[in-house]
């Protein structure tokens, strides 16, 4: 009897891996069948006879397997195998796919991926602005990742900077506690909080439950909210407080090719793009103000066609995109922003901070919140455990229903913060025990919903 391969799954004429394949497949995930092919993998599971086993050719063993081959999805962690390196398992990512060393792809590929930091432009530091009131703006949480780079921003460099806080209805105790901490620790720095209007939030988080499953808009919708306040002020840079592992799951999710993480260090083709925006009687853009365009030009109006057809597009943010259209009230002046900005080239440039880097070499998350503590008035959760996401209530159940959207073929987007927290394990300073811990009972890999799900089912339409 031939089956399927667990994981993969035929769409019409193509068969699709939900998971993460072990390289050298790590980015072959899609198969293009002939029409006959096709129907003959539809009519599985049944014995096949040898014309037709020669008929499917290169499937056979990989994507078309007997019984005894096929793989079971396990149920709980209990099941689960492990990476023998980090905490990558394949009950977090159904359809993780292991090396003949047991190593994951994140593993494995580790030699190849070390030097993919961010698709920005990487600094550790920015110069003093003689045009602006403040030297860079900061989308701060009150959350481990951005309160410690307030912190290196703001006291171990010295600038002056704006941080910009969101306010959602999730927002954690510990990180509200955090943010009034912060504003003691750190007089120099002015904060400024913004929120939606309660019926425009409503119209949001409703359209972002009916599409996603969850209401995880965060930074998108804070660049919408202060974009217009960075180019007014002409604020030079902007940053947001990045675990170093988020931006490397971009990379292992299909999001970002290798070619975006160099994007940024490429002259000759930004030299060519500058080109062809002088021709067109616009000035040309520095490094990060192209990144920030984009970005911005993304929230405000949508994927490029260019980036639709390469099949990159990013799921998590097209979503937010169709949602954040119900805000019109701030969509508007927002979309008017971007393209006064563009004309104009008064475009704070998008930059990111490494924090491995910063840190001497490992962001070590016990070291990093002992710094927090004692010097930036952070409050930590409840459960010492959490360490991943710390600044927002929903976490769980972002975790929860990108989880089970994955699972059921629903999605194939890998839940982020399953990638996330395989990466941070490798060299985050806590034991693989400590990782465990945290993936078990504080993330959302659960077979029912958290019961923080009831927050967000309030703003279902």
């Amino acid at each position: 009897m031939y089956h399927i391969q667990n994981r993969w799954r035929l769409e019409g004429r193509v068969l699709r891996y939900y998971g993460m394949r072990r390289p050298p497949f790590l980015f072959k995930n899609e198969v293009k069948l002939p029409a006959k092919k096709a129907a003959l993998i539809s009519s599985l599971p049944r014995e096949l006879d040898a014309r037709e086993v020669r008929a499917l050719g290169s499937l056979i063993g990989e994507q078309i397997v007997t019984e005894k081959d096929l793989r079971r999805s396990p149920e709980g962690f209990e099941d689960a195998v492990f990476c023998v390196n980090c905490c990558a398992n394949d009950y977090m990512i159904p359809g993780l796919e292991f090396d003949v060393e047991g190593r994951c792809p994140m593993c494995a590929s580790a030699d190849e991926t070390r030097e993919l930091v961010a698709v920005l432009p990487v600094v550790e530091s920015v110069p003093v602005s003689d045009v602006s009131e403040y030297d860079i703006a900061l989308f701060y949480t009150g959350g481990k990742d951005s309160t410690y780079l307030l912190y290196y921003l703001s006291k171990k460099l010295g600038l002056r900077v704006l941080a910009l806080t969101w306010e959602i209805p999730f927002m954690s105790d510990s990180a509200r506690a955090s943010i009034e901490g912060a504003k003691l620790a750190f007089p120099g720095v002015r904060f400024v909080s913004r929120k939606l209007e309660d019926g425009e939030m409503r119209r949001v988080y409703g359209k972002l439950l009916s599409i996603a499953g969850n209401t995880c808009a965060c930074p998108s919708l804070a660049y919408v909210l202060f974009y217009e306040d960075l180019v007014r002020l002409r604020v030079p840079y902007f940053a947001a407080g990045n675990e170093p592992a988020q931006a490397l799951g971009l990379y292992f999710n299909h999001f970002a090719p290798r070619i975006a993480f160099t994007f940024a260090g490429n002259k000759p083709l930004n030299f060519m793009l500058n080109v062809g925006r002088v021709l067109t009687l616009r000035p040309p853009l520095k490094n990060g103000q192209r990144q920030t365009l984009m970005a911005m030009k993304q929230l405000a109006f949508g994927d490029s066609p260019v980036k639709r057809i390469a099949g990159y597009g990013d799921e998590l943010v097209s979503n937010i995109v169709i949602a954040i259209s119900e805000a019109e009230s701030v969509m508007k002046p927002f979309r008017q922003a971007v393209k006064r900005s563009s004309r104009s080239g008064h475009i704070p440039a998008f930059v990111h901070f490494d924090l491995n880097s910063i840190c001497g070499g490992s962001y070590d998350w016990e070291k990093v919140k002992k710094t927090l503590v004692e010097e930036c008035g952070w409050v930590p959760p409840a459960d010492s455990g959490k360490a991943l996401h710390t600044s927002c209530k929903i976490e769980r159940c972002k975790d929860y229903t990108q989880f089970v959207r994955f699972r059921d073929y629903k999605s194939s987007m890998i839940p982020f913060s399953a990638i996330e927290i395989s990466l941070a394990s490798r060299n985050c300073g806590r034991t693989r025990e400590q990782m465990i811990y945290e993936m078990r009972e504080i993330l959302g890999f659960t077979g029912n919903p958290p019961c923080e799900c009831a927050l967000m089912e309030e703003y279902k339409k």
